[in-house]
């Protein structure tokens, strides 16, 4: 009967008051039936002994009160009057059932107990003690009419004063218990509305995270998936009710069955799997066989990070050293000008000012990328031609390396457009063809450069591709990172710095395995 309070229009009351208002009717209902029963079925009872007659159409008036009652309370309007009209008819009825059933000892006037306990949790306090002076107020009056006009002892006062002060005895615990079912329900709702904030921001966070985060049950069902563990699993199968994780992601259910079986911290070291994906595996509770929270992290975003931080604190400090070194280089260099140009130079002399400019080159080289590096160009993107772009730029590259044009071949069967920054391209292809030129045979069509369209010509994929050995598997993954180099005379920034302007100007970079030789792919978008 006593459900939450919730929230409703000024003025009103919400329903679930009007459903207990309902079934204290339908308790009202019961015992009329009830008394009715025993007044033409029970002949010997004490019920109707004055009056039975009177008793009968009493109860027969109750029965119909209590239907009529029905048909207000369905209107839903004036809860507060409803109820008090619906009590005050109770201890109208009890007093004539009390009058014809010889007075006060017949023991009917315990029934409005029952009445005024449930109309005080009905009424959540309100008006409890008026009900219950009513009730003792019938009593008493009912009583002293008999005694006046029945020559009724006055003895039975005292059982007339004893119900009176249970009524009020009754009135008042009734309206305790009330006042503590509200202040229940008014924390019952706050706890309500915390628990849905605190899931709203769960979710929230959880969301926004930066790892992907799994709830799996005991079973292994998948109960609940952030965004960023679809973009790094796939997307979740939608509509079929309970996922199992095996079925989502084998190899992940593997390790999390392991992790079950296996003692040792929860939090324990990540584990790999699909690549560059990590999982680490927290239980639910005090039992691992309860559940998990699984989060997963892209150690390449990690090793991204780490590599920015990095950059980040050599940039600071290699740009200072660069300025610093550029004016003790020059003067080496401009020394260097001066000695060869002496007219009596030997030739050992020759040679080792040879060796003194090719290195204050090397020098100077490595300078600038370390300051194309800590400057970080912005792209201003443009459209041309690919094909006009590349064969000026083979010419231009075979006449700097002094290599023959034939050394290169240019494959395209169509001719599109692209966007990208003319002098970031060009810096990008002048280190991916010197890297090739020096692994590759320096043969006729040695270098290939490839040039193919994809997604209906959205995107232009740039292929340049050579016939050298190849890159060593053990080397590819460090291909990209700063300052890594295989060659002598290397700063290990070119493929690096190559990357960055790639991404500048919203395109990729990456290594292919090839059977045969190694093949550097770009991407960028159409023009």
């Amino acid at each position: 009967m006593w459900e939450a309070y919730a929230a409703a229009p000024p003025g009103e009351q919400s329903e679930p008051f009007w459903r207990s208002l309902f079934y204290f009717n339908v308790y009202r209902l019961l015992v009329a039936l009830l008394l009715l029963a025993v007044a033409i079925w029970g002949g010997n009872l004490w019920f109707g002994s004055r009056n039975l007659t009177l008793f009968i159409v009493a109860n027969v008036a109750y029965v119909v009160f209590s239907v009529a009652c029905f048909v207000l309370i369905s209107a839903r309007r004036s809860f507060n009057l409803q109820l008090a009209l619906q009590v005050a008819g109770d201890v109208g009825f009890m007093m004539l059932l009390l009058y014809a059933s010889s007075g006060i000892s017949s023991g009917l006037g315990l029934l409005l107990l029952t009445t005024l306990a449930g109309a005080g949790l009905i009424s959540r306090g309100r008006l409890t003690l008026f009900f219950a002076a009513l009730a003792a107020i019938g009593v008493l009056l009912e009583h002293t009419y008999e005694v006046l006009q029945l020559d009724a002892p006055e003895t039975q006062y005292v059982q007339a004063g004893l119900l009176a002060a249970a009524y009020f005895a009754i009135a008042w615990l009734a309206h305790a218990l009330a006042r503590y079912t509200v202040a229940s329900e008014q924390l019952a709702a706050q706890r309500e509305v915390d628990l849905a904030n605190m899931e709203q921001v769960n979710e929230l966070v959880i969301r926004d995270m930066q790892d992907g985060v799994l709830v799996v049950d005991e079973r292994g069902v998948i109960r609940q998936c952030n965004a960023r563990a679809e973009r790094l699993l796939g997307p979740l199968p939608r509509g079929r009710g309970e996922t199992a994780l095996g079925e989502y992601v084998p190899a992940l259910a593997a390790q999390f069955g392991a992790w079950r079986v296996r003692a040792g911290v929860d939090a324990g070291p990540r584990t790999t799997f699909g690549g560059n994906i990590s999982a680490r595996f927290v239980s639910i509770g005090g039992s691992r066989q309860v559940g998990a929270v699984i989060f997963l992290e892209d150690q390449s975003r990690i090793q991204a990070e780490a590599r920015q931080l990095k950059l980040a604190a050599l940039g600071r400090l290699t740009a200072n050293i660069a300025h610093e070194v550029r004016n003790p280089l020059g003067a080496i260099s401009h020394a260097a000008q001066l000695l060869q140009e002496e007219p009596a130079v030997t030739d050992t002399a020759a040679r080792l000012i040879t060796i003194i400019n090719e290195n204050s080159h090397r020098l100077d080289r490595m300078v600038n990328d370390v300051l194309r590096l800590n400057r970080g160009d912005r792209a201003h993107r443009e459209r041309f031609k690919l094909g006009d772009f590349l064969r000026g730029f083979v010419e231009q590259f075979s006449q700097i390396e002094k290599i023959e044009p034939a050394v290169f071949t240019i494959e395209h069967a169509t001719d599109p457009e692209i966007l990208f920054d003319r002098s970031h391209l060009n810096q990008v292809m002048w280190n991916l063809c010197r890297n090739a030129l020096r692994h590759s045979r320096r043969g006729p069509a040695s270098i290939a450069i490839r040039v193919a369209e994809a997604r209906e010509g959205s995107i232009v994929k740039l292929d340049v591709v050579d016939d050298g050995p190849g890159v060593a598997p053990e080397t590819r993954a460090q291909l990209f990172e700063p300052f890594f180099t295989t060659a002598a005379g290397g700063t290990g920034l070119g493929l690096y710095i190559a990357r960055e302007v790639c991404e500048a100007n919203g395109a990729t970079l990456d290594y292919v395995e090839t059977p045969r030789g190694a093949q550097f792919t770009v991407q960028c978008w159409a023009g």
